[in-house]
């Protein structure tokens, strides 16, 4: 698969010069929508089981055990290589990874080195100036996940810490970019667009605990790079990078050099913390897993690539042309899967301006608000309170509090509407209104009838408050300004 030539204007790694940081990433993503771990049978819904529960002798790496490849998780690993525009390679080739560490029962991980599943990717973002810019992917490899150390306090000053070998084998992929990413807010762009790939490729749930783990590098021109270690979260990277940033122009400043070392986040104080000194490729002693034998993968290629979905980018491209809606509605909405495909079904039965507007705008706000996910709103209720709107049944106040009493108490729009009595009010009832509050507002009347027309809101506010809300914001400023200027 060859790709194709990158515009001169989309090389952003040629940039380094502007502002001096050099940040590649390291992503770890779990493949936690399989039934079993990477090598084993056992399950991968261990998130809240007890410690050690759901481990077998495979996974712990006891001796005499054999490891069987997960076919599932090489064509996840593929799925993932296409969607990033990787090259595939021919064939792959497992290799193991020889380090002690206490969450490594084997004292070695299997991985993979010089045969990777895809190289030579690339993603766009947009950049801190609006721009877009290219993040080159330099590999995408699969390899088994550790365990879980959990210490007793922070990770420097810990008196003790266990190993939770549950998450021990589970199938995880690296995807590892190029040093291209310019600043922590660039690199947090790039997680949320590739985490939002991932949930379209439906190949993990972002929202398990360790479902993506990132490994930062960090340095200034000229100067060492430090590695700061699994971080969870993309604010996390956002932060850590931002401390980094800081701690490295300070050794700087002091006529010191930076040295090359490995660093660890510490989420409760904000900064990053030396935990050794970098390791070099050497320093693994990688060789082949004899165990396992090497895989031609090119033929799987044309069926994992049939089975490709939408991705995001194309998805907000069609929603902009079949839909007619704006580009920040559209990319609102396809930030998200589950959201993506609720707006279509509302779309297809109601305006698709509106049912953008509503969704984007209001519908996510409300759920944000509440830490719920879309699921909890049906997409039939949202069309029926885009038709009571384009109907004039409801105002858009009206309609956001039927939202509200839903997400808060259920219950559909058509008896909430009638038992919060929020139908709008008839053109007559508005006019009497508009009458009573001109009568009574004699000190606003003056005020615009001497020039000031902001005056006139205050009147608008009088006659809201008189129809409880119930009536167009717009028909009443127009109705104000008609009884006004008629005096």
């Amino acid at each position: 698969m060859r790709l194709p030539t990158i515009p001169s204007n989309q090389r952003g790694w040629s940039e380094v010069e502007e502002n001096g940081v050099i940040v590649g990433l390291e992503v770890h993503v779990q493949l936690n929508n399989l039934k079993s771990k990477m090598f084993c049978t056992c399950s991968t819904d261990y998130h809240d089981a007890p410690p050690n529960s759901h481990t077998c002798p495979v996974c712990l790496g006891l001796p005499g055990t054999l490891p069987v490849v997960n076919k599932k998780a090489v064509e996840y690993a593929i799925k993932v290589a296409l969607a990033l525009n990787c090259e595939i390679q021919n064939d792959t080739l497992f290799y193991r990874k020889n380090y002690f560490y206490p969450d490594l029962p084997k004292a070695f991980q299997i991985t993979q080195y010089d045969f990777p599943i895809g190289v030579g990717g690339r993603l766009l973002i947009k950049g801190e100036d609006g721009e877009e810019r290219l993040i080159r992917i330099n590999r995408v490899h699969m390899e088994e996940d550790p365990g879980r150390l959990v210490h007793a306090g922070t990770i420097d000053r810990a008196k003790y810490s266990m190993v939770d070998y549950n998450r021990c084998g589970m199938a995880l992929l690296e995807v590892v970019t190029e040093p291209d990413l310019r600043s922590p807010k660039e690199a947090r762009t790039f997680l949320d667009k590739l985490r939002n790939i991932l949930e379209y490729l439906d190949v993990f749930d972002g929202n398990l605990d360790g479902a993506m783990r990132v490994d930062s590098n960090l340095s200034l021109v000229g100067g060492e790079r430090a590695e700061v270690k699994n971080i969870s979260s993309h604010k996390g990277v956002e932060k850590a990078l931002a401390y980094e940033i800081t701690r490295q122009k300070n050794i700087r400043r002091r006529g010191m050099d930076v040295i090359q070392e490995t660093r660890h986040y510490d989420e409760l104080r904000g900064i990053t913390v030396s935990i050794r000194t970098k390791e070099e490729a050497h320093d693994y002693r990688y060789f082949p897993e004899a165990d396992l034998v090497s895989m031609r993968i090119a033929d799987w290629v044309p069926q994992v690539e049939s089975e490709l979905p939408e991705l995001p980018d194309a998805k907000r491209e069609r929603f902009r042309s079949m839909y007619k809606i704006s580009d920040d509605h559209a990319k609102s909405i396809t930030s998200d899967i589950k959201v993506a495909n609720f707006y279509e079904e509302v779309a297809t039965r109601t305006s698709p301006q509106m049912a953008a507007v509503w969704t984007a705008d209001v519908l996510k706000g409300e759920l944000n608000y509440r830490d719920l996910s879309i699921n909890k709103f049906e997409p039939g209720n949202l069309v029926k309170i885009v038709n009571m709107l384009d109907g004039g049944e409801i105002t858009e106040k009206g309609a956001i509090e039927v939202i509200r009493h839903i997400l808060d108490h259920g219950g559909s729009p058509e008896n909430v509407v009638k038992a919060k009595g929020l139908g709008k009010v008839d053109d007559g009832a508005v006019l009497s209104a508009v009458k009573v509050a001109v009568a009574e507002c004699a000190h606003a009347v003056e005020d615009y009838k001497n020039g000031n027309e902001k005056s006139m809101n205050f009147i608008v506010g009088q006659v809201m408050k008189k129809t409880h809300g119930r009536a167009d914001p717009s028909e009443v400023s127009t109705l104000v300004k008609g009884a006004l200027d008629g005096l």
